[in-house]
């Protein structure tokens, strides 16, 4: 479904963007997502999906955790699509080089409204989906290179922007750098064994008592994917590179690509076994280690919101490492409820800045939008009681809050981690989300206790947040308080999921 819109999109793209709007192409690519992840989700059932059915001559392979992930990564998507719908500011157009122009919060100045945006996430989710039914080195690699170059164009797509140029080629040369780990690894394997696809490794480990050749193979893959969702020591690039993007393409580069690449390393682990070598379960406890110190200790000290945000995601990876390196029922169980629910707590705090800048701007205030520096929201909360308290929630579900449902997803993780005897990394998992609780006030506190400094009352509330964001911040915030009402579907479908991979 997502191939065929990509294709047809290219052709309308080609044919009518001059007559077709680009808002347009952005909510029929809202569409294709819903509908793709409902077409996902009626195939969840299936009795021949448990136990996995191979497409492509093994190429591919289509589970349940697959297409309950796919149905997950479409949602995430279209809501992350629909921060298009407000991303632009006033009504007057003009056509430009060939495409609509209008006035943009993402940079304060004139941006291009691009019909390729929403073309390029649809590819983005094409390799996404690819990747986490991937069966295959080589099936592995292409997955991969297709949503990284898609996201690689992301970053650069407004050119006219010097910091998201520059962010965008520091992303694609590092990248690129991971990517070589990666084909490093899969080539040493093939040399070694002749094998490519992950059940022919699955035998040869499980036969194998050790093979070191295989094992620093497989190590270079794990580093190279490590790379790409910004777990410690391998984090250097994110901060510039968030920073540098605007805001909007920010959501997507700090959600999206995680969510495949981490369910890739879960299944991957699945399928070869290698929860068994005790040099794998290392490197992932050594890389969480590092990603909840660094994460912590790195963000105290920022005073730029997507910088600080930066932060926050390499300690959050840090916890679902953590799981993944203890490959038990519980852990991974905690690993899919911290995954779902961190993803779209971290959606709807960019839902919230974009709804800032959008308000700063229509108040006159070009300067403060997009929000680059936490001081910009001073006293917001005056202005927007609801927003303010809606970002308050999130941030205080990311600290751990209870009883929101951030508070659950960490409890969970250190649940497991205690129960398989890793005391020393629960304990620093528990300091160290205490220790981030402090970034996370300080914007709460600048929000809601700082002075609003604008003594320009006749612009104020001149505008206000479009309907569609209004709806999905309110119901994303109601979801993170009222989850201790009724838990029972989100815990229930991570535990489906995680019994059809240990049991099917």
């Amino acid at each position: 479904m997502v191939l065929f819109s990509v294709l047809t999109m290219i052709v309308a793209i080609a044919l009518f963007s001059l007559r077709i709007s680009a808002i347009n192409f952005n909510r029929i690519a809202i569409i294709v997502l819903i509908y793709s992840g409902f077409l996902a989700y009626n195939t969840i059932y299936t009795d021949l999906v448990g136990s996995g059915i191979g497409v492509f001559s093994g190429l591919f392979q289509i589970t349940a955790i697959t297409q309950s992930i796919d149905v997950f990564i479409c949602l995430i998507g279209a809501l992350v699509l629909l921060l298009g719908e407000n991303s632009t500011i006033g009504t007057g157009t003009s056509l430009k080089d060939g495409v609509t122009v209008k006035q943009s919060s993402m940079i304060g100045k004139y941006l291009p409204v691009l019909a390729e945006y929403p073309l390029i996430v649809l590819f983005s989710v094409l390799g996404m989906s690819s990747l986490i039914s991937s069966s295959d080195l080589v099936s592995m690699f292409l997955s991969i290179e297709l949503q990284s170059f898609a996201v690689y164009i992301l970053a650069t797509i407004y050119r006219d922007s010097e910091s998201a140029t520059a962010a965008g080629l520091k992303y694609f040369l590092l990248g690129s750098l991971s990517s070589a780990f990666i084909l490093l690894g899969s080539s040493l394997i093939y040399g070694f064994t002749g094998l490519t696809s992950f059940e022919g490794l699955y035998m040869l480990c499980s036969t194998t008592t050790s093979n070191h050749a295989i094992e620093i193979s497989v190590l270079l893959i794990v580093v190279g994917l490590l790379f790409k969702v910004s777990a410690a020591p391998f984090h250097n690039w994110a901060p510039d590179v968030y920073d540098g993007v605007p805001t909007m393409v920010m959501s997507w580069l700090v959600t999206m690509p995680k969510i495949s690449l981490l369910v890739f390393i879960l299944e991957f682990q699945g399928f070869t076994q290698l929860s068994n070598w005790s040099s794998w379960t290392y490197l992932l406890l050594i890389s969480s280690l590092l990603s909840l110190m660094i994460g912590t200790i790195g963000g105290l000290s920022q005073y730029r919101i997507k910088r600080l945000l930066a932060y926050s995601t390499i300690s959050h990876v840090g916890f679902l490492l953590l799981a993944l390196a203890i490959n038990s029922e519980e852990s991974i169980e905690s690993f899919l409820f911290y995954l779902i629910q961190y993803s779209l707590t971290n959606v709807n705090v960019f839902f919230i800045l974009i709804a800032f800048g959008y308000l700063l701007h229509s108040r006159g205030l070009a300067p403060y939008s997009p929000v680059q520096f936490i001081n910009q929201l001073k006293g917001q909360f005056q202005m927007n009681p609801l927003l303010g308290i809606s970002l308050a929630i999130c941030l205080f579900s990311m600290a751990g809050i209870p009883p929101l449902v951030g508070f659950f997803g960490k409890q969970m993780v250190l649940y497991s981690a205690v129960h398989n005897g890793n005391f020393f990394l629960a304990l620093v998992a528990i300091l160290t989300s205490v220790v981030s609780a402090a970034y996370y006030l300080r914007v709460i506190k600048v929000i809601h206790f700082d002075p609003y400094t604008v003594t320009d009352t006749n612009v104020v509330n001149k505008e206000t947040v479009t309907t569609s964001s209004s709806l999905v911040i309110a119901t994303l915030t109601l979801l993170l308080i009222f989850f201790i009402f009724n838990p029972t579907p989100l815990l229930n479908s991570a535990h489906l999921i995680t019994l059809s991979l240990f049991y099917w």
